[in-house]
């Protein structure tokens, strides 16, 4: 698995001109799934998220989890994040995995967030056409593999 981490103050995904997920202070977290990935895989990624201390304590220093800060999630489904581009300019993305195997460990994912810092989790909808707004504070982005474990 892999995730896309942006800190933010606050995010929104649209679908079909409706707010389907929202959250304010908080992560945004774009979730790729591929092939080869397990519940394993979910349950890592999740506890290294929940965990992850990017937030600013008294000190104005990195050192604080959105579990420490009682932030909100909102979590988004990303199949381009297993994006190749080595051949060509058209991105091939042969890696993601299909519906059957991404939307249980999608669904796996965010109610191991949930059990992880003992909050509802916003969504998108798996699938579907999404627009995606955020303020992204600091900016604060990071990349986390699941199967780099780094």
């Amino acid at each position: 698995m892999r995730a896309l981490i942006q800190r933010v103050t606050q995010a929104t995904v649209t679908v079909k001109g409706a707010v389907k997920g929202s959250c304010r202070k908080g992560l945004l977290v774009l979730a790729g799934i591929e092939e080869a990935d397990t519940q394993d895989d979910v349950d890592w990624l999740s506890g290294k998220i929940a965990g992850l201390r990017i937030f600013n304590d008294s000190d104005d220093k990195m050192n604080l989890s959105v579990k420490e800060i009682n932030g909100e999630i909102l979590v988004i489904s990303q199949f381009t994040l297993f994006a190749s581009t080595r051949k060509g300019n058209r991105p091939s993305y042969i890696r993601a995995a299909r519906p059957e195997i991404a939307i249980p460990l999608y669904n796996s994912f965010v109610q191991a967030l949930e059990q992880e810092t003992g909050k509802p989790v916003a969504t998108g909808e798996f699938g579907a056409h999404m627009e995606v707004s955020l303020v992204n504070d600091g900016p604060v982005t990071i990349m986390i593999d699941s199967k780099n474990r780094e």
